[in-house]
């Protein structure tokens, strides 16, 4: 366990593959190149995100078995290192630096980061835990010392359901568009669905969750193929693993769609697609958007809760559609792959730039 004082300690549960940790990285990334010490703190050092983690930066292994348990070791953590400020993100990291604060007795800032609609993904959510984050981020939020939320959809969201003033709560966005994105996008790939004279993929990217509602994109698909050859390719793994393939066997679809798991360089897929569709049921602000947005493959989105209207302009700069019509996706699906393409100002990207957002971090934790 570190015993020196860094300025920064970011808290989340793991490094395994989603939008959170990669923010978390981009994060310390942008952190130690303003030369500010970074510890990654984490209740087990875990995923394929380990190895991203820069090396100016210190991976803190808690090594306990789940977050809750984690408690006592951060409580140890903060009295031996005392970083200036901790930056927690999702549940319940944040509940825990929280609590581990006040019993540890120290002056260490405090700062939450909230990156989900907290409404919805409680009432979407039979889990009992995720069911109880409205209670538990009402209960423990308003003690910290600051309180970020990745959008505005998010923060009004948060304050509605914690009844946390407005003012209270920060809206920064996430540094999502990293120089390594655009090289990572231009390395080949070695697929034969992205062989020349092949038909148009369509991309998906998340965990097999209900939240990412791919069961609707899968329908969808189903309704384009009536139209016209594709294929589709969800990457990402989850507990909705066994009902999405029983679905894509029912729909007659094994060789047109597949499930690879997970990959580190999704974007290597996401430039040699023809559309990359988000089916969410809610978000916070989907990372996968802005990438895809970045590198210039047309976008289909759910117009959910919240991030797709914020980040593609309410329909600007990509196709919203509602929540689980899967025949309203298809229609936009179709559009795209008949050649209807929404360019993207460039300038409208600088907003989720490290240039942009990293001061913007910085400024919350203190570091003004």
């Amino acid at each position: 366990m570190s015993v020196t004082s860094p300025d920064i300690a970011l808290f989340i549960r793991s490094l395994y593959g989603g939008g959170a940790e990669r923010i978390t990285i981009n994060l310390a990334r942008g952190f130690v190149q303003r030369g500010y010490k970074v510890d990654i703190v984490l209740p087990r050092a875990e995923g394929p995100y380990l190895d991203q983690v820069p090396p100016e930066a210190t991976v803190v292994d808690l090594k306990t078995p789940w977050v809750a348990a984690s408690l006592p070791k951060l409580v140890q953590y903060l009295r031996q290192a005392r970083p200036t400020a901790l930056l927690a993100t999702l549940h319940y990291p944040c509940e825990i630096a929280i609590l581990a604060k006040r019993l540890a007795g120290v002056s260490t800032r405090i700062i939450v980061s909230e990156q989900n609609t907290l409404s919805v993904e409680a009432k979407e959510t039979s889990q009992l835990s995720v069911r109880a984050t409205p209670l538990a981020a009402k209960f423990f939020y308003p003690w910290a010392d600051g309180i970020i939320a990745t959008s505005k959809g998010v923060a009004a969201d948060l304050s509605q359901v914690t009844h946390i003033p407005m003012e209270r709560i920060q809206v920064i966005h996430n540094p999502i568009l990293v120089p390594e994105l655009f090289d990572a996008a231009s390395e080949p790939i070695d697929h034969p669905w992205f062989e020349p004279d092949q038909p148009p993929v369509i991309i998906a990217a998340g965990r097999l969750h209900p939240q990412k509602d791919f069961a609707t994109l899968i329908r969808a698909f189903a309704q384009v193929q009536k139209v016209r050859p594709a294929r589709l390719m969800i990457f990402g793994e989850g507990p909705d693993q066994d009902q999405l393939t029983a679905l894509i066997n029912e729909l007659g679809l094994t060789d047109k769609v597949a499930l690879p798991g997970f990959v580190k360089n999704l974007y290597a897929y996401v430039t040699k697609s023809a559309v990359f569709v988000l089916s969410s049921a809610w978000e916070g602000l989907p990372t996968v958007l802005v990438e895809t947005m970045a590198v210039g493959t047309p976008i289909v989105s759910t117009n959910c809760k919240s991030g797709p209207d914020e980040i593609l302009a309410n329909g600007k700069y990509g196709a919203l559609t509602p929540v689980g019509d899967s025949e309203a996706m298809a229609k936009a699906i179709l559009e795209v792959l008949a050649g209807d393409r929404k360019p993207v100002d460039p300038a409208w990207l600088d907003q989720f730039t490290p240039e942009v957002c990293v001061q913007k971090y910085l400024d919350a934790l203190g570091f003004c």
